[in-house]
């Protein structure tokens, strides 16, 4: 059975209460009002600093929470409500907030020898939350383990079973932790610096989430070392989609999307190469839309949104999308950013970061 990750506008506001509402201005709860559904982003203000917003659908911003720096990636608990912006690369906190309340957020910082990679994902129940670390020392990947009972203290990590991990999710059941590992080498004393890209070892594992155990772990041909796999989602039935960045040569034309199972081998979606052409050889999002069947992708460096049929692999649509950044589903399709400020159909004063996540 597939896991609902999303809760529609009518559990949001049951959810948030009268203290959340009362604090919003007139013309948020309008929005709030007139919207599907409620979806979670990062931003950089006009001035400068740093928040996670709360936008409907419409692009409408209905609150913000202050960030201490810049973030990535998110993760939301369906079972409890709590939301984590996880830092960039190569940051070292991450906060967990409820957007429904006006409750203190919790930053948890990572391991004096660890950063985070920007990315992570609830357990089922939301009593456990993992995030993706760099062991910047040894060289490896790790997930960190922390406890969302106990104000999210960290209780131990897992090997990811190689380098440079970057998204992770969990399955359904959350047996499994599924992680893209990008297979480049960093260490904070070079900042965003990529260290290896002449061997780089890219590659998508499957761990056990209850013991740390490597299940299965695909590594890309030879031909596509310098494929680093970056993002992953779920799509129905277990399968695993995920998107790719590519570090080689700019006339190249590698595979930038594909799918599998467990049991299964890595399938690439032969995209036409005027599309692979218009993504730039760089995907900086994908979503699964599951009730419609769609898989979106986001380039910022090629300004465009493609959506794919996750049946047939067929192309559906491209949209040019200048300085395009996230994507999450939306009804009729997926929500999609930008860098500029854009947010579907309405441009905010703000840039929208890389990633969104609805809840």
């Amino acid at each position: 059975m597939i896991r609902s990750t999303t809760i529609d506008r009518r559990s949001f506001l049951k959810a948030a209460g009268i203290g959340f509402l009362a604090a919003l201005t007139p013309r948020s709860l309008l929005a709030l009002e007139r919207t599907d559904a409620v979806y979670a982003s990062g931003i950089r203000a006009a001035d400068g600093s740093f928040a996670i917003a709360t936008v409907t659908e419409r692009g409408e911003i209905i609150d913000e929470v202050a960030l201490p720096a810049r973030a990535h990636g998110m993760a939301f608990s369906a079972a409890t409500g709590k939301t984590v912006a996880f830092a960039r690369r190569p940051g070292t906190y991450a906060m967990i907030f409820d957007p429904r309340n006006k409750g203190e957020p919790i930053v948890i910082g990572s391991r004096e020898d660890r950063h985070f990679y920007g990315h992570g994902a609830f357990s089922p129940d939301g009593r456990l939350l993992y995030a993706s670390e760099n062991d910047f020392d040894g060289n490896r990947g790790m997930i960190g383990i922390y406890d969302a009972t106990a104000r999210f203290t960290r209780i131990g990590e897992f090997e990811t079973y190689g380098i440079g991990p970057h998204d992770m999710t969990v399955s359904d059941d959350g047996r499994l932790l599924i992680v893209a590992n990008g297979g480049i080498e960093t260490h904070p004393d070079f900042g965003r610096t990529k260290l290896n890209l002449g061997a780089m070892q890219p590659s998508l594992v499957l761990i056990d989430a209850a013991t740390g155990a490597l299940i299965e772990k695909h590594v890309l041909p030879d031909e596509w070392s310098q494929l680093s796999t970056r993002h992953v989602d779920l799509g129905g039935e277990g399968r695993i989609w995920f998107a790719c960045q590519y570090e080689g040569g700019r006339k190249n034309l590698p595979p930038l999307v594909g799918h599998f199972a467990k049991g299964e081998d890595l399938s690439f979606v032969e995209l036409p190469e005027e599309t692979t052409r218009r993504l730039a050889n760089y995907v900086g999002a994908i979503a699964v839309n599951r009730s419609e069947g769609l898989v979106g992708i986001t380039s910022p460096k090629g300004g465009a949104s493609v959506t794919i049929d996750a049946r047939t692999g067929k192309v559906l649509a491209e949209i040019a999308v200048p300085e395009a950044a996230g994507i999450a589903p939306a009804r009729g399709g997926f929500a999609v950013s930008s860098y500029e400020g854009d947010f579907l159909s309405r441009r905010s004063d703000v840039a929208w970061d890389q990633h969104i996540v609805r809840i």
